[in-house]
């Protein structure tokens, strides 16, 4: 499966350790890697590649002194839907009719959901993942306060989350908003003054489970909001998912 890590910070910091340890697991999620992060100001600088990340060069050159951030989004990429291309490499930015700028990584696979079908054919490339996001970004029209997008994030999260598996990371400029379906499949490590999200712990630290089926959001590394709580519980079925692959391969 794909990974994810995220950084909520309420200062600059150096995740440069923990980015390093990140990356090492690109051997297992082989079909690229990309960071997104941003500074004080908000200002989101992205890269990506379409390649193992532990034969990434780029990726030896960003971590060689340090990686100071106020925040991240990162990602290593198992292709399920979608070439193993630069376009369908996570995480994805886009903006918004606000002009806000959004970012989002998934960890997952949509198999049901017509809500998304028709962004398929404006879509850069061709993963269910960045579908998710057209679509987050279509409904956050005329939406200008945190509260209301959040409730319109965790409504998105319930809905998508049936029958689905839908662990993502999404930035919208201000807050970092966390959700997960699949139980054992995102931790978090709380630190003085930031957090960090991980799909597998980073360390020998203490690493708590993410709560399962509720949206999280972060701002400066505390937690604001959490959404409710659903059953649309991901268990890994490996005979849907071969079903998945032989229609993908036959488009």
């Amino acid at each position: 499966m794909c990974e994810m890590f995220g950084v909520s910070s309420g200062r600059t910091i150096d995740v440069a350790r923990e980015l390093k340890e990140f990356f090492k697991h690109g051997e297992f999620n082989p079909h690229g890697w990309g960071i997104a992060s941003w500074n004080d100001e908000g200002r989101i600088t992205i890269d990506k590649e379409p390649v193992d990340s532990t034969k990434s060069e780029k990726i030896n050159s960003y971590l060689s002194s340090g990686y100071n951030c106020r925040g991240m989004i990162a990602h290593i990429r198992r292709a399920t839907i979608g070439y193993v291309e630069y376009k369908n490499t996570h995480p994805f930015i886009a903006h918004d009719l606000n002009w806000c700028e959004w970012v989002f990584a998934h960890n997952g696979t949509i198999f049901e959901s017509d809500e998304l079908l028709p962004y398929a054919d404006i879509q850069s490339g061709s993963t269910d993942s960045e579908r998710i996001l057209l679509y987050i970004l279509d409904q956050n029209k005329g939406i200008r306060d945190e509260v209301s997008r959040f409730k319109l994030l965790d409504s998105i999260a319930v809905r998508l989350s049936d029958k689905n598996k839908l662990n993502f990371l999404a930035f919208d400029g201000l807050n970092l908003y966390i959700h997960k379906n699949e139980a054992g499949t995102m931790y978090r490590k709380n630190n003085d003054g930031y957090v960090l999200f991980s799909t597998k712990p980073l360390d020998d630290g203490k690493w708590d489970e993410v709560p399962l089926n509720r949206l999280l959001v972060y701002r400066d590394g505390k937690l604001i909001y959490e959404g409710e709580v659903h059953d649309h519980t991901y268990i890994h079925d490996e005979e849907q998912m071969n079903i998945l692959y032989m229609g993908y391969s036959e488009l």
